[in-house]
């Protein structure tokens, strides 16, 4: 199990923001914590502390250049997602990404598009991709969810699907979606599925709130998913250690 750091962009600035509030016209985003410090400062602590496969999100338009700094004050130690496609791909690996992460690229119109998968990994190869699965409840199934999480797609995320698609990427991002940002609790059921079904690297994201929560996480994935962390560390105005989660990962 590793801890996965994030740095995520709103408007241009590092920011926690509950990711389910995006997308919808009639509601105002809801914001956790904003940075005074830039995206550098945050790549260059991760960096110091030998912390890999973070992500670096772009939330909407405006957020290029930020995304931009944290790569190359970090080179191959990053990923990036966040208007990711396959025309844009090359220039945000090309700028120090390790990978780069998408969903609604490949699903759009409520389907996979094979078409831009396939052209995705033919232009960074697979071995250069994260496809985020992040996903929602609804009678009973786990269903991706794509343009800033406000719609359903049709594609199941269980054991058949996920060995399908994980033969075009290096590793999976899955944010519980209705969790995510609000440090109420992870969905443990969804973690547990995780761990049944994936056979890559992923990395869970989603009301993981203290070293208590860790611990449970451990057992419920029985170490096999990594973790990230945003709204509830202390550097991003929450309660949880920064320091303490890195000791507990590490297994001191």
């Amino acid at each position: 199990m590793e801890f996965r750091p994030c740095i995520d962009l709103h408007d241009g600035q590092v920011k926690q923001i509950v990711g389910s509030t995006l997308g919808h016209q009639d509601q105002n985003v809801v914001e956790n914590f904003v940075a005074e410090q830039d995206s550098a400062y945050f790549a260059n602590m991760f960096k110091k502390d030998k912390l890999t496969g973070g992500h670096v999100i772009m939330l909407g338009s405006g957020n290029e250049e930020a995304a931009l700094l944290a790569l190359n004050t970090y080179p191959n130690g990053l990923q990036v997602g966040g208007g990711i496609t396959s025309d844009n791909a090359k220039k945000y690996i090309e700028a120090g990404a390790s990978h780069v992460i998408v969903t609604s690229y490949i699903f759009h119109d409520g389907m996979l598009d094979m078409e831009r998968l396939q052209k995705l990994v033919n232009t960074v190869g697979k071995e250069h991709i994260v496809i985020d699965l992040s996903c929602r409840k609804r009678d009973g199934k786990w269903f991706v969810v794509t343009d800033k999480w406000a719609k359903f797609s049709q594609f199941e995320v269980n054991k058949q699907t996920i060995p399908f698609i994980e033969q075009y990427c290096d590793e999976l991002l899955i944010h519980a979606v209705d969790v995510e940002g609000k440090r109420s609790g992870m969905q443990e059921d969804l973690i547990q599925d995780l761990a049944k079904w994936t056979s890559i690297p992923t990395t869970y994201a989603g009301g993981v709130r203290s070293i208590a929560d860790l611990k449970k996480f451990k057992e419920l994935s029985k170490g096999k998913l990594h973790v990230t962390i945003g709204s509830a560390l202390n550097i991003f105005g929450g309660d949880l250690s920064y320091r303490d989660v890195i000791l507990y990962c590490n297994g001191k």
